[in-house]
C-alpha cells in the first residue's frame, strides 16, 4: 500500500534520513591513515615512594626547576614534580632529586652465547653474562620481554647484584663479556654505567643491547666503556615509531652515527612485524641510509616476529618475507645480512662478502666451521669486519 504524505512531511523525513546517513558515515568511514596515534608512555603522577629504597642512586643526568626535575637520559625528557615517576618507571622525584630505583637489583641474570644478543661478528662462540633491571622508555606493542620491561623495579623479583658483584661473577666464571640486555638498559643507565666502568678496569667486555633511544651526552659518556652494541632499528618511518613503539626515529639514527664515529662495533636488528615493518620500499630506504651514513660492513639482522603481547592477533612473519627483505639489503650493497628466529636457515651463516664462501657455519648457537684467520677470510684473504681475536 502506498503511503500518501504531504510535501512538508516528505522534506522533513528526507532531512532526517540525510542527517542519519551523515552521522553514520562519519562513524564508519575510514580515518585518515596518515594520522597514527602515538603509544608513547605517560608520567605516573604521585607514584614515587616516600623515601629511596636500598637499590637507589641519584640520577646522573637531570636539571632542577625548584622542586621539579627534568631527566636528561633519553629524548622523553620526563618532567617530574615531587612524587612523580618517569615513563620508563625507573626514575622518580623524591624531595626534589631525581632518583633511579634500578641500581643493583637485577631482575634477570643469565649466561648466554654471544650470538643470542644477536652479535655474529663479536668474538663468536664466547659466553656473555646477561643482566637486566626492570623498565623501558618505549611502549612497543610487539615487546618480547614485557614481563620485565613494562614493570616497575619494585614489581619484579630481583637479585641483589651491585656492579662489583656483577664483575666478580663474570671473573669467577671466566666469562669475557657482560651484556646489558632483555629490558631497556637506558632505563637503568646509572647501574649499567658503573658496572661497565668497573668491568673495563678488569679487562671484561661490555655489550649494550638497546633500542638506542638515548640523548647524545649520556651515550657519549657510556661509549668510553663500550666494546659492542646491538641496537634495534625498529622501523625507518617516524609514524611507525610513534604508533608501534612510542618513540621517534631520528634519535635512534643519531645513536648509530655516534657509535660509528666512536669506533664501537655494533650490529643492527630489525624485527619484521607483519603489516608494520614489511614494506619493501621502506626497507630499501633504510638500507640506503645505512650504506650512506654507516657503510656496508655493520651486520643487519632481520628477525622473525611471533605473535605475543599486544599484537597476538598477527601471524608470524612469513619466511619468504624475511628472505625478500634480505635480498633487498644485499642488493643495496650491505655486506652481511642475517635472518633470525628461523632455525636451520642458511642466512644464519656468515659468508665472505668478496668470495662468498662460508666463513662461519652455525648450527643454532653452535659453530661447526670457522674460516676466519687473523681477521681475514681463509680462502681469499679479504679482511672481515668484526672482533675476532679473543682477549
Amino acid at each position: 500500500m502506498v503511503r500518501r504524505i504531504s510535501r512538508k512531511t516528505f522534506l522533513k523525513e528526507i532531512g532526517a534520513l540525510s542527517l542519519f546517513l551523515a552521522t553514520e558515515a562519519h562513524s564508519f568511514w575510514p580515518k585518515d591513515k596518515s594520522v597514527k596515534k602515538s603509544v608513547k608512555g605517560h608520567i605516573f603522577k604521585n607514584d614515587a615512594p616516600e623515601i629511596p629504597w636500598k637499590w637507589s642512586i641519584e640520577g646522573f643526568y637531570y636539571t632542577k626547576e625548584g622542586k621539579d626535575v627534568r631527566c636528561g637520559i633519553c629524548p622523553n625528557r620526563c618532567y617530574l614534580r615531587p612524587g612523580d615517576r618517569s615513563i620508563c618507571r625507573s626514575k622518580v622525584n623524591i624531595n626534589g632529586k631525581l632518583i633511579s630505583l634500578a641500581y643493583g637489583n637485577a631482575c634477570a641474570v643469565h649466561i648466554d652465547p654471544i650470538e643470542k644478543k644477536p652479535l655474529s661478528h663479536f668474538y663468536p662462540s664466547t659466553q656473555v653474562l646477561s643482566i637486566a633491571a626492570a623498565g623501558c622508555n618505549f611502549r612497543c606493542l610487539n615487546c618480547q620481554n614485557w614481563e620485565i620491561s613494562q614493570r616497575k623495579p619494585e614489581e619484579v623479583r630481583h637479585y641483589e647484584l651491585f656492579p662489583k658483584d656483577v664483575v666478580r661473577n663474570a671473573k669467577e666464571k671466566n666469562i669475557p663479556s657482560i651484556a646489558y640486555t632483555y629490558s631497556e638498559p637506558i632505563s637503568y643507565y646509572e647501574y649499567m654505567y658503573d658496572t661497565a666502568r668497573l668491568a673495563r678496569s678488569e679487562g671484561i667486555n661490555n655489550v649494550w643491547v638497546s633500542n638506542g633511544y638515548i640523548n647524545k651526552e649520556p651515550l657519549d659518556r657510556l661509549t668510553q666503556y663500550l666494546d659492542a652494541a646491538n641496537v634495534n632499528l625498529k622501523s625507518f618511518d617516524d609514524d611507525t615509531y610513534r604508533s608501534l613503539n612510542g618513540g621517534r626515529l631520528q634519535p635512534v639514527l643519531n645513536t648509530f652515527k655516534l657509535l660509528h664515529e666512536k669506533g664501537i662495533w655494533f650490529e643492527i636488528t630489525t624485527l619484521v612485524v607483519p603489516g608494520y615493518i614489511d614494506n619493501e620500499d621502506m626497507i630499501k630506504r633504510m638500507c640506503e641510509w645505512i650504506l650512506k651514513e654507516l657503510g656496508p660492513d655493520y651486520p643487519l639482522h632481520f628477525i622473525r616476529f611471533f605473535p605475543q603481547y599486544k599484537l597476538n592477533r598477527l601471524p608470524a612473519t612469513p619466511i619468504k618475507t624475511l628472505e625478500s627483505l634480505r635480498d633487498i639489503a644485499l642488493k643495496a650493497g650491505l655486506h652481511y645480512v642475517y635472518i633470525g628466529n628461523v632455525p636451520g636457515h642458511d642466512a644464519y651463516d656468515t659468508y665472505c662478502h668478496n668470495c662468498h664462501k662460508i666463513l662461519i657455519k652455525r648450527d643454532g648457537y653452535n659453530i661447526s666451521q670457522f674460516n676466519i684467520v687473523n681477521g681475514r677470510c681463509k680462502f681469499c684473504n679479504t679482511p672481515i669486519p668484526g672482533r675476532w681475536e679473543k682477549k
